[in-house]
């Protein structure tokens, strides 16, 4: 039953156009490593001008061609830092925030309450944020989504979702968007579960192909191993590929 539901999951995320930036986090089906996955999507120039790549254990975006870089106030970030074994995942440069109220020794949410939605109206395209709680007896990970009710400017919703415990072959996907439209719709309703695998190199080739070719750009897989907090990552960027 929850193999077949988890396919319906996948069959709703590939058939869908352009749901954005996306984050999964889970746990593996031998529950010995939780999983992140992150991926960004574009439809315009600036936006497909962009790849992953390692920085000192970190993960940033960088501009393929920097000679066609128009903008890079909202598509250039750390995607993926990590402190005492706590791994943050998101889709712009809360990256930061988060970290540094850690190094703090504040909260998820402490940092995630100082942020607001992107200022790229009429998207106002939401924040979405992960972290892994490796060794925290409170919780296994928490996602979160920052965003404009209804699309407008009228107040700023945000979300917390804290997950105790992974389940395993389970992940929980959030992204920023519902569907393609113009403006585009955010992400309505909790995180859904879709299917993990214990290797990393499928699960970021499962997921890579189930993002629209024509609007993919980049996607990271990473895989933390819970005895030791030692971790892997896989990078896969469209334009490396041509």
């Amino acid at each position: 039953m929850q193999n077949s539901y988890l396919k319906e999951n996948y069959s709703r995320l590939k058939n869908n156009t352009y749901p954005g930036r996306g984050i999964i986090i889970g746990l593996t089906p031998d529950s010995k490593k939780l999983v992140q996955v992150y991926w960004i999507m574009g439809r315009s120039e600036n936006s497909r001008n962009r790849i992953f790549e390692e920085d000192n254990g970190f993960i940033r975006t960088r501009a393929f061609d920097e000679s066609k870089m128009t903008d890079p106030s909202l598509i250039i970030y750390y995607p993926a830092k990590q402190l005492n074994g706590r791994h943050i995942v998101t889709n712009g440069d809360q990256t930061d925030t988060i970290f540094e109220m850690l190094k703090k020794s504040g909260s998820f949410e402490d940092a995630l309450d100082t942020r607001y939605y992107e200022p790229d109206g009429p998207n106002f395209t939401p924040r979405i944020s992960g972290i892994i709680g490796l060794g925290s007896d409170r919780y296994a990970y928490k996602l979160s989504i920052v965003k404009a009710y209804r699309n407008t400017e009228a107040s700023c919703l945000r979300q917390y979702f804290n997950y105790e415990k992974g389940i395993q072959g389970v992940g929980h996907c959030i992204h920023t968007y519902s569907n393609d439209g113009n403006p585009l719709p955010s992400f309505i309703g909790d995180p859904y579960e879709l299917e993990l695998f214990d290797d990393i190199d499928k699960t970021i080739h499962y997921y890579w192909s189930a993002l629209n070719e024509d609007n993919r750009v980049s996607i990271l897989a990473r895989f933390v191993n819970m005895e030791d907090g030692s971790f892997d990552t896989r990078i896969i960027n469209r334009n490396n590929l041509k």
